[in-house]
């Protein structure tokens, strides 16, 4: 098999790689790479230096490429299938990279903020940190609920990137923050994405590790079983 993507069940970067793989049904060999095995880091930062999770490599054309968008886009490019990541329209092309941008930033970056505040060590923690993800977070919410009015998908009728960028962001987000009240749309965009076929997928793979979130206590009964 030609791709084969180094990522790890539980990171939600991967999971919006992942959502992209099992929305086209795209054939890949999975590897999973646990970072705290000196040995599989050091196998992991030979293909990309950096050393973060994914990476996909491609044998057939002799590619090595990270980042989640870039990986996204690389498949749209060479390995498309019946459900288009990138609209073929150029304004709806920028939308849609703009969303993705926003939710890795907005939501994703201040997440992990959040979470991973949780398991250091002690007196390590970052308190006004914390507060300014939270805030973040709060307007990312406000921002995505206005911009969902009227739309079934993050920028329009058609489930992208962004909504790839979307799911995870938002699964771990609303454990750790929820949503407030009041963002309807945010909410019932929520449901959309966590029925999607893909996503069911995605969750179910990452289910053997959730007890190894750090707020898994408050993760939602729903999310624990098939």
């Amino acid at each position: 098999m030609a791709l084969t993507l180094y990522s790890h069940p539980l990171a939600a970067f991967c999971h919006k790689v992942l959502i992209a793989l099992y929305e086209n049904g795209t054939e890949f060999t999975p590897v999973t790479v646990n970072l705290g095995d000196p040995e599989e880091t050091a196998a992991l930062t030979a293909k990309w230096a950096v050393g973060k999770i994914p990476v996909l490599r491609d044998d057939a054309r002799d590619r090595t490429v990270p980042e989640t968008s870039i990986i996204i886009e690389y498949l749209e490019q060479h390995y498309p299938g019946p459900v288009p990541m990138l609209p073929t329209d150029a304004e709806r092309r920028l939308d849609a990279r703009l969303w993705d941008r926003f939710f890795d930033h907005y939501v994703s970056v201040p997440m992990q903020k959040v979470v991973t505040d949780r398991i250091r060590p002690e007196g390590g923690n970052d308190p006004l940190g914390v507060a300014d993800a939270r805030r973040t977070l709060d307007t990312a919410y406000q921002m995505i609920d206005s911009q969902l009015a009227g739309k079934t998908w993050a920028t329009g009728e058609d489930f992208s990137i962004a909504d790839c960028a979307a799911t995870p962001g938002l699964f771990y987000a609303s454990i750790v923050h929820p949503f407030s009240g009041d963002q309807h749309n945010l909410a019932a965009y929520f449901e959309r994405l966590v029925a999607r076929p893909s996503v069911r997928r995605t969750i179910s793979e990452a289910r053997p590790y959730f007890h190894f979130f750090p707020y898994c206590e408050l993760m939602p009964e729903r999310f624990l079983h098939d």
